[in-house]
């Protein structure tokens, strides 16, 4: 029988076992998502905080409705995502109660807190927590080998287009449920972000306009906040039409049905969250320039494209959960041939556009705001 021997040398046996559970820790790393996601399809937040903010797993299971059988596994839930932060647990008390041994209680925390919906999803994280975590996506990244092996096919295509067939907005367009999914997680993200940014940096950003239009945005969360706060300035939306079809009509902003590749309205500015990681280098120059013909020359002294979007390396320190999650998430838009840049890539692609001077701002652990100036 073939044997294998390590090289013990190498390292010491303290070391070799530590980096083994380093393997362990990585290769299981999904099945944290997996644990978050089913958190949230149960409702676990929710009852927790009709709970008062804290609930035994006993109470937890009877607020999600669960057999009583469950608990146990419930427990086991429970415990791997008080070690990951999702939530706290205290120990269960010593003293037996009524002939009953005392349970452990769970806490909710800041985090647990953005994934209650309790009636209002679009208020919550959960839904871009289902969004990001769902069989369509999940299933894309096991061709990603695949696609890194075929010069050919990745040349041409993404390896979402790969596995499924057709690019990731077509998919968007021909399934409702996808659809609505998408937009449903990026309004619920962009509520958070928008209120940061409208906290931090409003004036400075938004003061001044007196029209803006929201390119590819979605259902218009962002614009509606923005004009939430500037009522004076006039907010349009540009998106694709069966994204408008489903967005909601309550006069705050203007829905307007369109390609941003072949146009974009005028207006003294132009708003682009989240859009231009969706391309390559080629791709993303075309849409600003179709942004800087929009804002010139129509309020030359104030026009400006704003972008909200990751810069890869932006702050003087990183922690390690933000440097992380940004490779993660410049790792995730490669399903779509997307790429989150460095300040160095966002210069090339503003430059290449046409546009003088550029100004970026890291406003959140994750996203900065870059205003272009034509």
């Amino acid at each position: 029988m073939h044997k294998t021997h390590i090289n013990m040398n190498v390292q010491s046996p303290e070391d070799l076992i530590q980096h083994q559970c380093l393997v362990f820790h990585h290769s299981l790393s999904y099945v944290k998502s997996m644990a978050l996601k089913c958190a949230v399809e149960l409702g676990i937040p929710n009852a927790i905080h009709r709970h008062g903010g804290s609930a035994t797993l006993s109470d937890i299971v009877a607020g999600t409705g669960l057999p009583v059988s469950r608990l146990p596994y419930v427990q086991r839930l429970m415990n791997f995502l008080s070690i990951c932060g999702v939530f706290t647990e205290s120990n269960p008390p010593a003293a037996v109660t009524d002939g009953k041994k005392g349970e452990a209680v769970v806490y909710k925390t800041p985090m647990s807190r953005l994934l209650i919906d309790d009636g209002n999803k679009l208020s919550s994280l959960s839904c871009l927590v289902q969004f990001v975590v769902n069989p369509l996506l999940v299933n894309t990244f096991f061709d990603m080998h695949t696609w890194l092996k075929d010069e050919q096919a990745s040349s041409t295509k993404s390896f979402f287009e790969m596995t499924h067939g057709c690019g990731r907005f077509e998919m968007a367009k021909s399934n409702a449920d996808d659809n609505a999914m998408f937009n449903n997680a990026m309004v619920a993200a962009s509520q958070i972000t928008m209120e940061v940014i409208l906290r931090e940096a409003g004036c400075d950003i938004f003061g001044g306009l007196s029209s803006l239009v929201d390119v590819g945005g979605g259902h218009g969360a962002a614009s509606a906040a923005i004009s939430a706060a500037f009522p004076h300035v006039k907010c349009s939306v540009l998106d694709l039409p069966h994204v408008v079809d489903k967005a909601p009509a309550d006069g705050t902003v203007q829905f307007i049905a369109g390609d941003m590749f072949e146009f974009i309205p005028k207006a003294d500015a132009v708003l682009l969250k989240w859009v231009l990681h969706c391309w390559d280098d080629q791709d993303c120059v075309k849409i600003l320039r179709l942004c800087r013909e929009a804002i010139v020359p129509a309020r030359e002294a104030v026009g400006k494209v704003i972008i909200i979007d990751i810069v890869m390396g932006a702050g003087s320190s990183q922690d390690t959960l933000s440097k992380e999650t940004r490779a993660l998430t410049d790792l995730y838009m490669m399903h779509l041939n997307g790429v989150e840049r460095d300040e160095r890539g966002w210069e090339k692609v503003i430059r290449e556009a046409g546009f003088c001077d550029y100004k970026i701002v890291l406003v959140t652990a994750l996203y900065s705001v870059i205003e272009a100036y034509p």
